[in-house]
């Protein structure tokens, strides 16, 4: 492969997005904050000692992480797309061995996960990408045909059913409705009509009501959901300490470290409950403020994506932020009562450094794409 193919023009003169950079950098500092003092609550019930995960966190998730947005953000976008069926390919496989006794392994009734013996990761999160780069480039390569009932819904539909089947096996529900939301975004940005659209979103709320009343584990979550005090001490348990653990700390919280709730109350309160232990600590104020910073990630995502040409790299950021989005909506919803328990980490925050790493390949990628602004958007926030 020649230079001229491998490396894009005007690559050293090329300029990122430094607001987007500078909202990542604060999210990941103000999550690795909360992971120390939440971490304190796993020690205590004698689990796990807290510097073994604070390590763990540190060099997967931010010394590893770094080091793959950095690789992200170098690799040419074109290689990327040319590559994408391979990526997906090699993402549903990883996911598919989280079923080979000796491989994978379950935990709280599903079964995500993958022993590396190093390291564990769950797969789904690499699924997740790689599907977003797949419809990246499959709409890219349609073009115009996007509003064609075959080539643009078809695609879509083909899409989502291979990548969400598989994912209903474990079960990860949560993972399905960010795969949609992710995916269905990109439609719509990539061109399609309305009524294909009002269509998807039919089909889908029908999909969902099915799902739901199929199963009686996400049957149970919906339930719990509708009611958490029919079954306080069972499946409702970990909805009502989170809403305890976001109510007692008022409007300022309790102080950084001071949670309660995290000790002998809150189930997982690195992962699923971290939003519960943050809140608790800093209160409603602090609350809104990192709702704020990832609504100003979300804001300056979609102005890169506003700013790019249409192509591939719009679309891929427009489902990356997405992704980013709806799962820290989904997380810190169910911490609330909003939404169902999903098991989805908040994004940035949560323990799991391969899941941290892989959040920031997603920052990494994003801003290789800004890079590919023209130049005459590149300094301006405004309307294209």
């Amino acid at each position: 492969m020649s230079d001229k193919t491998f490396i894009p023009k005007n690559w050293r003169s090329a300029k990122f997005d430094k607001p987007f950079l500078i909202s990542i950098i604060v999210v990941t500092l103000i999550g690795l904050l909360i992971f120390l003092s939440a971490s304190l609550g796993l020690q205590a019930r004698s689990e796990v000692t807290t510097i073994k995960l604070i390590i763990s966190q540190v060099i997967y998730g931010i010394i590893g992480g770094s080091l793959v947005a950095f690789i992200a953000y170098k690799i040419p976008l074109d290689f990327i797309k040319r590559h994408a069926t391979a990526i997906y390919i090699i993402a549903l496989v990883m996911t598919a061995a989280v079923f080979i006794p000796g491989i994978g392994f379950s935990y709280g009734g599903a079964t995500r996960w993958l022993d590396l013996k190093i390291v564990s990761l769950q797969p789904a999160e690499v699924l997740k990408i790689a599907t977003i780069i797949l419809t990246a480039a499959w709409f890219s390569f349609i073009k115009k045909h996007v509003t064609e009932l075959k080539l643009g819904i078809g695609g879509v539909v083909g899409i989502i059913i291979t990548s969400c089947l598989i994912l209903l096996l474990q079960p990860d529900t949560g993972t399905v409705i960010v795969i949609i939301a992710s995916v269905g975004s990109m439609y719509l940005v990539a061109g399609a009509k309305w009524r294909h659209i009002f269509l998807l979103l039919v089909v889908g709320i029908l999909a969902l009501s099915l799902l739901i009343v199929s199963s009686d584990y996400r049957r149970k979550r919906f339930v719990t959901f509708l009611n958490p005090a029919a079954d306080s001490l069972g499946a409702g348990y970990q909805t009502q300490q989170s809403m305890i653990a976001v109510g007692s700390g008022q409007l300022f919280g309790r102080g950084p470290g001071q949670s309660i709730q995290k000790f002998n109350y809150l189930p997982e309160p690195i992962s699923d409950s971290i939003f519960a232990v943050f809140a608790e600590e800093y209160g409603f104020i602090g609350a809104i403020i990192l709702l704020g910073i990832y609504g100003l990630i979300g804001y300056f995502g979609f102005n890169i994506a506003n700013r790019l040409r249409p192509g591939f790299e719009k679309l891929l950021v427009v489902g990356l932020i997405t992704m980013i989005l709806i799962q820290s909506l989904l997380n810190i919803g169910a911490m609330v009562g909003v939404f169902p328990l999903s098991g989805m980490p908040l994004i940035f925050v949560s323990h799991g450094g391969t899941a941290l790493m892989l959040s920031l390949l997603s920052a990494g990628l994003i801003l290789n794409a800004s890079t590919h602004i023209p130049k005459r958007h590149r300094n301006t926030y405004s309307k294209r």
